[in-house]
């Protein structure tokens, strides 16, 4: 038997999140953020008392999204509307750090290790209460619902279901890393070609005596967005000056962008497909995020 637990918190209404999902675009926040958030989440309920708890793995449904845009009157095209924090010393915004953001409706089903059955409903008072505390995604909480915790037998159809209907309606982010994968082997594409490719919209016509018709379609059928999924290391672990962490050695990193898709609950298999968790590769100086699937 598969058994596994976790803690739901359901629809939290966030205002103003981040809306860099990575360097180079503009859209969902990146897993990143959420990660750092259960991470933040563990870290205050083990200071409560619950020192064996682990957070090992979250999922992410999106209910709303709302990108914060503008068309004003004779516009053809929308503006981003930004912010850019911290201000200058002269109160001005500096260029250089300007944010996207959103509006969002969100569930996120997290992994559950070392709580004691006996703590259950101290275990969901603590999470009530911090979470109306939280941050998440850089965005201000409005409102949830009550957390729950969620017991999950995976080799029962009905508990998987009943499970993923919590997530409903909503549409969960899975890692498609594979697709670029092979089609940088299959096509001897770089990754850079191989992630436009699946993300351009190609425009065809086809005539038929006078009659022209169009169609337009990407390379693979599914709702793929880029995502941000952690960092390269690009310099030796060092000391920097004015570090915020004079402990743990600094470096340089770029930010690792691939392939991800948005699919409805109701299509998962199982749920490592859709739970993100850390991964450090130190022989090749990756910090990233990926599904247990993927690992």
């Amino acid at each position: 038997m598969s058994y596994r637990q976790f803690l739901l918190l359901p629809h939290l209404k966030i205002h103003n999140a981040n809306a860099l999902s990575s360097p180079y675009t503009i859209g969902f926040p990146a897993m990143t953020a959420w990660l750092g958030a259960v991470h933040a989440l563990q870290r205050q309920l083990r200071q409560q008392g619950l020192s064996e708890l682990q957070l090992n793995g979250v999922a992410v449904s999106c209910h709303q999204f709302d990108l914060q845009t503008y068309q004003g009157p004779g516009d053809f095209v929308r503006s981003i509307v930004g912010t850019a924090n911290p201000l200058d010393k002269d109160g001005r915004r500096p260029a250089f750090v300007e944010e996207a953001r959103c509006h969002l409706e969100v569930s996120l089903l997290i992994e559950i290790q070392g709580l004691d059955s006996d703590d259950d409903q101290r275990f969901i008072e603590l999470v009530n209460q911090q979470v109306q505390r939280m941050k998440f995604a850089g965005g201000d909480l409005l409102s949830s619902r009550p957390v729950e915790i969620l017991p999950v037998n995976e080799d029962e159809p009905a508990s998987m279901k009943k499970a993923l209907n919590k997530l409903m309606l909503g549409y969960v982010l899975i890692e498609r890393r594979a697709l670029l994968a092979d089609s940088m082997r299959q096509e001897g594409q770089d990754a850079l070609d191989a992630l436009l490719d699946y993300l351009t919209i190609q425009h065809r016509a086809t005539q038929d005596g006078e009659t022209v018709s169009w169609e337009s379609k990407r390379k693979t059928a599914g709702w793929l967005v880029p995502i941000a999924v952690g960092f390269q290391g690009i310099s030796k672990p060092g000391v920097a000056k004015h570090q915020r962490d004079p402990d743990t050695p600094h470096r340089f990193a770029e930010s690792v962008v691939t392939l991800g898709e948005f699919v409805m609950p109701h299509r998962i298999n199982t749920l490592d497909d859709m739970l993100w968790q850390y991964r450090v590769d130190l022989q090749r100086n990756l910090y990233l995020c990926q599904t247990l699937s993927n690992a």
